[in-house]
């Protein structure tokens, strides 16, 4: 499958793109960035070949079948909107956009020219996701009611990319963050939807340089009938301080509860006795799955599920700005 890149404004992008270069299934045709100092730092870095000169050369080429998108967030809803009208599938860093009326485009656009736009959302794929829908939709802690979720990171001033502190690039905390949370939610209750927001706020305390920039977030909400409540701050310490409070899900049900940790890779589960489910390391299947979805098999990267998730996640960081 041949794929090219537009943009490499955030890590995740990178890491797709290794990927793509050793996985035997595609074929990397090529890179834009217009960005000279981050085209520079590529070059160096993984030995990238940036010879789009703009994103409509890329765009042009018609070998091209999926374009990767990993700009900064409030570019990302246009790019995607040019790469499916120009018959392209797209694969996109999250989130997908920053504004709701993009997702209806998107959404059009990809029923109109038969095409896929899927995103990386990685916590369906995280080392605990199957086996605690396995356990929930066997009934292991009873009909689930109550999910709170914790998925703070650190907002490493000095190294984080500069663009997340200039105005308007950003979109959100809530939509930058909090997009996983909501997607795996929906993952585990197999596809509740938001269906009443409580309470969303955004808030600057961590980014003190850089007061427009709401660096915390937090919402509470009801998703057909369970009760959601979450911290999507940029409030740890650092990467290296390893705390549970990124990405820990606190589960109850009507006759149990369960405790997900991505720190220590368990599952905990409480009914009338303790259980502690060791689940290992995170399968990584971005490809092998992208693959499948353009070949019309359903996976847990769907397009419905994606443009929901990314929809919902908007309503709560709009909410959140009021």
């Amino acid at each position: 499958m041949n794929v090219a890149f537009a943009g490499f404004q955030h890590g995740h992008i990178e890491y797709l793109y290794t990927v793509a270069q050793e996985h035997p299934d595609y074929n990397v045709l090529g890179c834009f960035e217009k960005d000279v100092e981050t085209r520079k730092a590529m070059e160096e870095k993984h030995g990238m070949v940036f010879n789009y000169a703009t994103y409509e050369d890329l765009l042009n080429d018609n070998r091209i079948e999926v374009v990767m998108i990993g700009d900064y967030f409030a570019a990302r809803g246009a790019l995607a909107i040019k790469a499916l009208e120009a018959g392209k599938h797209v694969m996109c860093d999250k989130p997908i956009c920053t504004e709701l009326d993009e997702i209806d485009e998107i959404e059009a656009l990809c029923q109109k020219n038969n095409l896929k736009c899927l995103c990386m959302l990685d916590l369906r794929y995280a080392c605990y996701a199957d086996k605690a829908k396995e356990l929930i939709e066997n009934g292991a802690i009873g009909e689930v009611r109550i999910i709170h979720f914790t998925g703070q990171h650190p907002l490493c001033y000095d190294t984080r990319a500069k663009w997340y502190f200039e105005e308007g690039k950003h979109g959100g905390t809530i939509n930058d963050i909090g997009i996983h949370g909501v997607d795996f939610i929906r993952f585990l209750t197999s596809g509740k939807n938001l269906t009443k927001i409580d309470y969303a706020k955004s808030w600057n305390s961590y980014a003190y340089n850089h007061p427009f920039f709401l660096d915390c977030g937090q919402f509470a909400a009801e998703f057909d009938g369970v009760q959601v409540t979450a911290d999507v701050s940029y409030a740890s310490p650092s990467w290296t301080a390893g705390v549970p409070t990124y990405w820990e899900f606190n589960i109850w049900g009507s006759t149990g509860m369960m405790r997900l940790s991505l720190k220590n890779k368990t599952i905990e589960l409480y009914t009338d006795k303790q259980e502690i489910i060791e689940v290992g390391e995170d399968p990584k299947k971005f490809l092998d799955e992208l693959k499948l979805e353009l070949s019309g098999e359903t996976t847990k990267l769907s397009l419905y599920n994606i443009l929901e998730s990314q929809c919902q996640v908007l309503k709560l960081q709009k909410a959140s700005e009021r």
